[in-house]
């Protein structure tokens, strides 16, 4: 018997199942629609010391049934590569788990500055879809994960985690401004919903 493709909603819905470890350090928060691109919407985690971790939504289109991504490129432009970040000063990564982000992060210099609008990677899809992912909150990119390039399978297996795009650190005075553009999960979730409501009707 064939399977039926995943939809959307059914996607969003697989995200509650991401380990626990998750949704007991980080909130969530989400950017739909990123730059008007119709359901490629973003999630971003931050954490209680400010840290955010950009990682895709679950409705996002590279997550949907049937994508194979071809490879992710972290080369912004012919000048800009986030691969090219360099973070120096008083800065330590405490902890390798990514839900456990510990940073000290007083006098960081080099590590490039980012507007919510600025592109961190693009993944090509064997379908020929190409998607630029942002960082949908301002701040200093502490780092990039260069695992999705040699293992861009695991962006889609395991997108909260191992899977996660780049960490950023908002300034310390707009660690809480930094949200207010962005969707709770449970308008996040409505979103969803009216999307499946308006195809369903069209359909």
């Amino acid at each position: 018997m064939a399977t039926e493709p995943e939809t959307p909603v059914a996607a969003s819905a697989k995200e509650p199942a991401v380990p626990s470890l998750v949704d007991r350090y980080f909130t969530r928060w989400y950017k739909a629609d990123v730059k008007g691109k119709p359901c490629e919407d973003h999630c971003i985690l931050q954490h209680s010391n400010r840290i955010c971790v950009i990682t895709l939504a679950g409705s996002h289109p590279v997550l949907q049934s049937g994508k194979v991504i071809k490879s992710i490129s972290y080369q912004i432009s012919t000048n800009c590569s986030r691969l090219q970040n360099k973070v120096s000063g008083k800065f330590k990564r405490k902890s390798e788990n990514v839900h456990q982000l510990i940073f000290s992060s007083l006098l960081l210099s080099g590590a490039q500055f980012l507007t919510e609008l600025a592109p961190l990677c693009k993944i090509y899809c064997s379908d020929g879809e190409e998607y630029t992912i942002s960082s949908c909150v301002r701040g200093r990119l502490m780092e990039v994960n260069e695992n999705i390039l040699h293992k861009p399978s695991i962006l889609q297996e395991k997108p909260s985690t191992e899977g996660y795009i780049a960490v950023v650190l908002p300034k310390f005075e707009e660690s809480k401004s930094i949200t207010e553009g962005l969707l709770t999960q449970k308008q996040y979730e409505e979103v969803v919903v009216k999307r499946i409501s308006a195809t369903t009707a069209t359909s």
